[in-house]
């Protein structure tokens, strides 16, 4: 994605459709590949807590010992699952995001993508968001590492607002882009608790929330 002239120069989002290595690399591929969707079915039919890692070996055709090549446990296989459906849902937001509209439309185009991962099985989502934090596997960090690629592409969407006049100037886009991300999961969190709908989440909890926040962000008038 171009950056603009003084500003961040923002990084691709790492996501799913890399070209595959051949030989080796392509059968780890396939095996990894089929792990994500044994274990997807499972947690979907089956439910997160009553399947088993043994489980998903037997679906995904690998003795339990090589499962362990790629998830130590069955928390770091959801990761794995819930990155690559993610990591598609970026990718979607940042092609459709609608240029020119304001930032608060574009934040909540963003982060809608991920309400409908989320949709497709909540009981799994709730699975998610209770073993993530604190998880310090590498299929964690490769979530955490996504979340922060999404922070930083935020970050360069408040500096586009803050040149085009819609933000102060003043205004640390880093740490504004973080507090988004927080009312963002806050209205995950309420949503998943059964707080409130999916459609109440997004309008009018998350667009009020984000609305809230930039409110008194607009550039500073001097005294007339």
């Amino acid at each position: 994605m171009p950056g603009i002239s003084g500003l961040v120069s923002l990084p691709e989002v790492t996501t799913v459709n890399q070209k595959r290595a051949p030989g080796r690399e392509a059968r780890k591929d396939d095996k990894r590949a089929r792990l994500r969707e044994a274990a997807w079915d499972l947690f979907t039919t089956a439910g997160y807590d009553q399947t088993t890692t043994k489980a998903i070996a037997e679906r995904a055709g690998v003795a339990s010992g090589t499962l362990f090549l790629y998830a130590r446990d069955k928390a770091e296989l959801l990761f794995l699952v819930f990155h690559e459906r993610l990591a598609a849902a970026v990718d979607e937001g940042l092609r459709t995001l609608p240029a020119g509209a304001p930032l608060l439309d574009q934040l909540l185009h963003l982060y809608a993508g991920f309400f409908r991962v989320y949709a497709v099985a909540p009981e799994v989502a709730r699975a998610f968001i209770r073993e993530l934090p604190g998880a310090e596997g590498p299929n964690a960090q490769v979530v955490h590492q996504l979340t922060m690629s999404l922070i930083t592409h935020i970050g360069g969407l408040i500096q586009r607002a803050q040149a085009n006049g819609e933000l102060a100037a003043d205004v640390p886009p880093m740490l504004l882009a973080q507090n988004t991300f927080a009312l963002y999961f806050a209205a995950v969190l309420a949503w998943l608790s059964r707080m409130t709908t999916l459609a109440g989440a997004l309008d009018p909890l998350l667009r009020s929330s984000l609305a809230l926040q930039l409110r008194g962000l607009g550039p500073r008038r001097g005294p007339t």
